[in-house]
Parts: structure tokens; C-alpha cells; sequence
């Protein structure tokens, strides 16, 4: 048997004995090496791609959100046009009924009051047949017309001014005149010269009235002259 020298590999049976073979170390360092090479490489291809495809996914957000806006937007627009539409129609519905109000607003007024002008021309008809002879017929005709006109301004609400209470009031009356009279107090009304109405609350005429005013108290005389009548009464 030939002794084996230091360069001699080992046998066959002595790596299968052993499993295997033992690497070196230097090799072994530079497998790791390239390992962490390639996992470095790897991982930074990955970072790179993730970045490649951020963009794109807020891209595909931000359509989507320019997609969801110009709807919305669509939406408020239509709702626009159709509140401007029905603005439009109101103003003009409005319009009308004022025109409405302000020419027809006081028919059935009118209406109400074309009774009382059939009953005043049979009156005036009744009159003119009887050649004026028949005066108190006529008087009773103009009395019963008097009445069914201020029944139907009853009806809407137009009512005589009182003036029971005798004293001016700048709210109610209109003075065209003062006069003295010793009976009343100053600020009575002595006469009515023109009746007042108004349409519940609210003033349609003033009564025109005469208004008493304090007398005038007589100036006393001076001195002199009240010494010169007592000597020519001497």
C-alpha cells in the first residue's frame, strides 16, 4: 500500500463517509456576498416598481375623483337651471296676480253695489213719472237706497267714523275752522261738516270738523284811560 502524500485527494470513500465536503471559507464569502448582491438588486427593483406604480394609482384615483366632481357638478347645474325656471315662473305668476289684484281687486265690491244702483234709478224713474208730486215716495226711495249702500260698505268691512265722544282727534278728524263756543270746551268738535270712514283699522277719510277754541279774555284796560272815564262820569 502506497502512503498518500499532502497534495493526494481523499478517496472516494472517505467523502462518503463524511457527507460532505467541507467549503472553503473564501469561497463561502463570496457566495454570501453575491447573495446579498442579488437580494440588494432585488430589493431595490421592487422599491422601484412600487414607486413606478404609485403614480399611477393616484392617477387612477384623482380620474376617479374628477369623474365623481364633474357629476356632482352636472347635478348642481341642473338643479340651478330648474330653481331659476321655477324662480322665473313665480316672479311672473306674482307679477300677474298683482296686475290682477290692482284692476279686478274691488269686483265684489262692485258687484255688491250694482243692487244699489238699480234701486237708485227706479227712484230717480219713479220720481221723474210722478212729476215731483210725489216728494215723501221719492225721499222714502233716496232713504232706502241710503241704507243698502251702507249695509254693502258694512259687508266690506267700511264702517262711519264715531264721533260721540265730542273731543278732536288728529288721528280721526280734519279741522277746517275754530270758533268760539262758550258750551264746550276748547278741542270739542261742534259740528261735523263731512263724515269720516274707514276700512276696518285703517283710515279711508278724515271727518272734517269746525273745533271750539278757548274765548278770548278781555285786556284790561290801563290807567289813564280808566281815570279819564271816571272824571267825564263826574
Amino acid at each position: 500500500m502506497t502512503p498518500e502524500g499532502p497534495n493526494d485527494k481523499p478517496d472516494e470513500s472517505e467523502e462518503a463517509e463524511g457527507g460532505t465536503l467541507a467549503m472553503d471559507p473564501e469561497l463561502e464569502a463570496a457566495l454570501r456576498e453575491a447573495t446579498e448582491s442579488v437580494e440588494a438588486i432585488q430589493a431595490e427593483r421592487s422599491e422601484e416598481g412600487a414607486a413606478d406604480q404609485q403614480p399611477g394609482a393616484d392617477a387612477g384615483e384623482l380620474a376617479g375623483r374628477v369623474e365623481e366632481l364633474e357629476t356632482e357638478n352636472a347635478a348642481l347645474n341642473d338643479r340651478l337651471l330648474r330653481l331659476q325656471a321655477d324662480f322665473d315662473n313665480h316672479r311672473r305668476r306674482t307679477l300677474k296676480e298683482r296686475q290682477d289684484a290692482l284692476q279686478y281687486g274691488h269686483e265684489n265690491l262692485v258687484k255688491d253695489l250694482l243692487g244699489t244702483v238699480d234701486n237708485l234709478e227706479r227712484a230717480i224713474e219713479h220720481a221723474s213719472q210722478s212729476d215731483g208730486g210725489d216728494l215723501e215716495g221719492m225721499l222714502q226711495g233716496i232713504e232706502l237706497v241710503q241704507r243698502e249702500l251702507l249695509g254693502t260698505l258694512n259687508q266690506h268691512a267700511v264702517s262711519e267714523i264715531d264721533v260721540a265722544e265730542g273731543m278732536f282727534d288728529p288721528n280721526l278728524h280734519e279741522a277746517m275752522a275754530q270758533v268760539e263756543d262758550p258750551e264746550r270746551p276748547a278741542g270739542a268738535v261742534v259740528k261735523v261738516l263731512q263724515k269720516g270712514y274707514q276700512l276696518r283699522d285703517r283710515l279711508l277719510r278724515p271727518v272734517r270738523v269746525l273745533v271750539a277754541k278757548a274765548p278770548v279774555e278781555a285786556e284790561p284796560k290801563p290807567d289813564s284811560e280808566e281815570t279819564v272815564e271816571e272824571s267825564e262820569a263826574e
